[in-house]
C-alpha cells in the first residue's frame, strides 16, 4: 500500500511539475506577442504623431512672417487710410515680411466697408517693391471667398464676450489664408488681409522634402505616406512615387486640421513591411526559440529525474527481491550440507552406500554454493572496476570443444541432446579462456533453466574475414520481443504470465554478467528470439591474423596447453 501512494504521490509531482512548465511557457509566450504587440503598436503610434508634427510644421511656416500681429494696435488703421490712403507703418511691415514668404502669391486688403464680391468695388493690393498698398479692381475671386468666410467667423467670435485678440485667422482650404482685424474697444470689425497661398511651392517645394524628412524611403522604412486632395481625387505628393496610392492599403488617413487650413487634403498612412516591424519579429522569433530550448530541456531534465527515480526504485526492488532469493538459496544448500555432516558425525549412517550417497549430497551442494558465490563475485568484480582480463590466442573451436568434453555428461544428465557444429577450427581470436568458460556456462545454464519439452542445445561456430562468431541455441520457452532489450540489465527476469519465468529460480545476474565479459574481450553479443520457439544468442569477437601468431604460440593452441605462459606482448588487462 506505501509504494502503491509512493507511487500516485511521484506520478502527481510529475503532472504537477508539467502543468506548471507547461503554464509558465504559455504565459512567457503570451508575453513575448504581447511585448511584440506593444512595440509594434507603439512604433505605429509615433508615426501617426509624425503626420501631426508635419501638419503643425506645415503651418507654422506659413504664419511665421504674422507672429506678433497680436500685439499691434489696429484701431489707427481706418485714420491712417483717411489721412495718408497707406496702412500704419507698423501693418506694412508685417506685409512686407510676408510677401517676401515664398507660401504666398499675393497680398490683400479689403476694408470693412467694402465688398469683394461687387464687382464695381475696389480693394487695396500690397506692392512688395514700393511695401505700400495700392487700390485695385483686378484680384481674384477667392478674395471674395476669403473675405466672406473671415467675415462670418470673425462676428462669431465677437459675439463672445471673453475673445480678447484683435485678429482672427481662417483658411480657405489651400487656396488664401484671410486674417480679421478688430478693433477691441469697439468690439468691431476693421478690415481684412487676405494672403493668396503658392500651391505649387506647397506641393512640390515643400511637401516631398518634408515627407521624407520624417519618414525616409519606403524601402527603408517600410511606410509611405500621400498626401491627396480628396476632393478631386489626385495625389499631391508622397516620399515614395514609385508606389501608387490605393484605398485598401493605407492604415490610417488624416485631415490637415485648425481653422479650415487644408480642409480638402488628406495625409494618407500605410505600413508595408516596416524593418523595425520585422525586427521585432525576429527577436521575438528569437525569444521563442530560446523559451522553447529552455523549456524542452526543463521538460527533458524533469522527465528524465522522474525516469531514473522509476528505474532506482525498480532496482531497487530487485535488488530487494535478489537479496531475498539470494539468502534463501544459500541457505538451502547449507542446510543439506549441514543435516548431511550432521548425521554422519553423529554415527546415524555407517553404511558404506549411504555414506557415499551423504558425501555426494555435500559435494554437489558446494559446488552449487560455489556457483553462486562466484556469480556474485564476478558480478562484484565487474561494479567495482576490477575485473582482470589475460588475453591470449585460441580457437574458439577448440575452447567450445573442451567446455563440451568437461560438460556434456551434466548437460545430458539433465536430459539435453548435445548439438556441435563448427565450420571455424582454425580461426583464432585474442581472449581470456576464462572469461569464455564464463560466457558459455551462464549461456548453457540459461538454456537449460527455460527448456521444457524439446530439449536439445545447439553449439554452432563460425566466422568471416573479421570475425568468430559461436551460438548456443535451445528450443525452450523463447523471450518475448518486449522483453529482449532489457534482458542485459542487472538483476532485470522477464516477466511473462504465459511462461511462468518468474517461477524458475534465477536472480537475473547471468546475462549481465555474460554481456560484461564480451565486452571486456572486445566482442558483442546478440539475441534472436520468439516465445515459445526458442532463444539463440550469437556472440562475436574479432578475428585474429595468423601471422601476428608466433609458431611457438600456434603450437600450444594444436595441443591445447595454455598458451599464457609466453606471451607477455599479447595480454591485456581491464580493470
Amino acid at each position: 500500500m506505501k509504494i502503491l501512494r509512493n507511487r500516485a504521490f511521484r506520478w502527481i509531482l510529475l503532472m504537477l511539475g508539467l502543468s506548471a512548465i507547461i503554464a509558465l511557457t504559455g504565459m512567457n509566450v503570451l508575453s513575448l506577442y504581447d511585448l511584440r504587440d506593444r512595440m509594434v503598436e507603439s512604433e505605429e503610434e509615433r508615426r501617426i504623431d509624425q503626420l501631426d508634427e508635419i501638419n503643425d510644421t506645415i503651418r507654422n511656416q506659413i504664419l511665421e512672417p504674422l507672429r506678433g500681429l497680436y500685439r499691434i494696435e489696429l484701431e489707427p488703421i481706418e485714420s491712417s487710410l483717411q489721412q495718408t490712403g497707406q496702412l500704419p507703418e507698423n501693418i506694412q511691415d508685417v506685409l512686407t515680411r510676408s510677401s517676401k514668404s515664398p507660401f504666398f502669391n499675393s497680398i490683400y486688403f479689403t476694408p470693412e466697408n467694402v465688398d469683394p464680391c461687387n464687382p464695381d468695388n475696389s480693394i487695396y493690393r500690397f506692392d512688395p517693391e514700393n511695401q505700400q498698398i495700392t487700390p485695385t479692381n483686378d484680384f481674384p475671386d477667392l478674395v471674395c471667398d476669403g473675405v466672406g468666410l473671415a467675415r462670418t467667423k470673425t462676428k462669431i467670435q465677437l459675439n463672445d464676450f471673453n475673445y480678447r485678440w484683435n485678429n482672427n485667422f481662417e483658411f480657405d482650404t489651400h487656396r488664401s489664408l484671410n486674417i480679421g482685424l478688430i478693433n477691441l474697444s469697439e468690439s468691431r470689425m476693421i478690415g481684412y488681409i487676405t494672403l493668396t497661398l503658392n500651391e505649387d511651392y506647397i506641393v512640390n517645394e515643400v511637401l516631398p522634402p518634408i515627407l521624407t524628412n520624417y519618414f525616409g524611403k519606403s524601402e527603408e522604412t517600410g511606410i509611405v505616406v500621400w498626401v491627396r486632395d480628396w476632393t478631386n481625387n489626385r495625389v499631391l505628393a508622397t516620399n515614395d512615387t514609385n508606389i501608387e496610392y490605393d484605398r485598401n492599403l493605407r492604415d490610417h488617413v488624416m485631415g490637415f486640421s485648425g481653422s479650415g487650413f487644408f480642409d480638402n487634403w488628406s495625409l494618407n498612412l500605410a505600413f508595408l513591411d516596416a524593418p523595425v516591424t520585422n525586427a521585432y519579429n525576429e527577436t521575438l522569433i528569437k525569444n521563442l526559440i530560446v523559451l522553447g530550448v529552455a523549456v524542452l530541456f526543463l521538460l527533458g531534465a524533469l522527465i528524465f529525474m522522474f525516469v531514473t527515480a522509476q528505474r532506482e526504485r525498480h532496482l531497487a526492488q530487485r535488488q530487494a527481491s535478489f537479496l531475498a532469493n539470494v539468502t534463501h538459496e544459500l541457505k538451502t544448500p547449507l542446510a543439506v550440507m549441514q543435516a548431511a555432516g550432521e548425521n554422519i558425525s553423529d554415527g546415524r549412517v555407517t553404511e558404506p552406500k549411504r555414506l557415499k550417497q551423504y558425501g555426494e549430497h555435500i559435494y554437489n551442494e558446494s559446488i552449487r554454493l560455489r556457483s553462486m558465490i562466484e556469480k556474485l563475485l564476478d558480478v562484484a568484480r565487474v561494479d567495482s572496476g576490477q575485473n582482470m582480463i589475460k588475453a591470449a590466442p585460441y580457437s574458439i573451436h577448440n575452447l567450445m570443444n573442451k567446455f563440451l568434453n568437461e560438460n556434456r555428461e551434466y548437460i545430458e544428465n539433465k536430459g539435453f541432446e548435445v548439438k556441435f557444429k563448427s565450420s571455424a577450427e582454425d580461426a583464432l581470436c585474442m581472449i581470456d579462456s576464462d572469461s569464455f568458460e564464463t560466457i558459455v556456462h551462464n549461456l548453457t545454464e540459461n538454456a537449460i533453466k527455460y527448456s521444457k519439452d524439446e530439449k536439445c542445445i545447439e553449439y554452432q561456430i563460425s566466422s568471416n574475414k573479421d570475425n568468430v562468431f559461436f551460438s548456443i541455441s535451445d528450443h525452450g520457452m523463447g523471450i518475448p520481443k518486449k522483453e529482449q532489450k532489457n534482458i542485459f540489465k542487472k538483476f532485470y527476469r522477464v516477466d511473462d504470465s504465459d511462461s511462468k519465468s518468474t517461477k524458475i529460480k534465477g536472480h537475473g545476474l547471468g546475462l549481465s554478467i555474460v554481456r560484461n565479459m564480451v565486452s571486456l574481450n572486445g566482442g558483442k553479443i546478440e539475441v534472436k528470439s520468439s516465445s515459445g520457439k526458442g532463444t539463440t544468442f550469437i556472440v562475436r569477437f574479432p578475428k585474429l591474423n595468423k601471422d601476428d601468431v608466433s609458431k611457438e604460440q600456434l603450437q600450444n593452441i594444436q595441443t591445447g596447453s595454455s598458451p599464457t605462459e609466453n606471451l607477455n606482448k599479447h595480454t591485456k588487462y581491464v580493470g
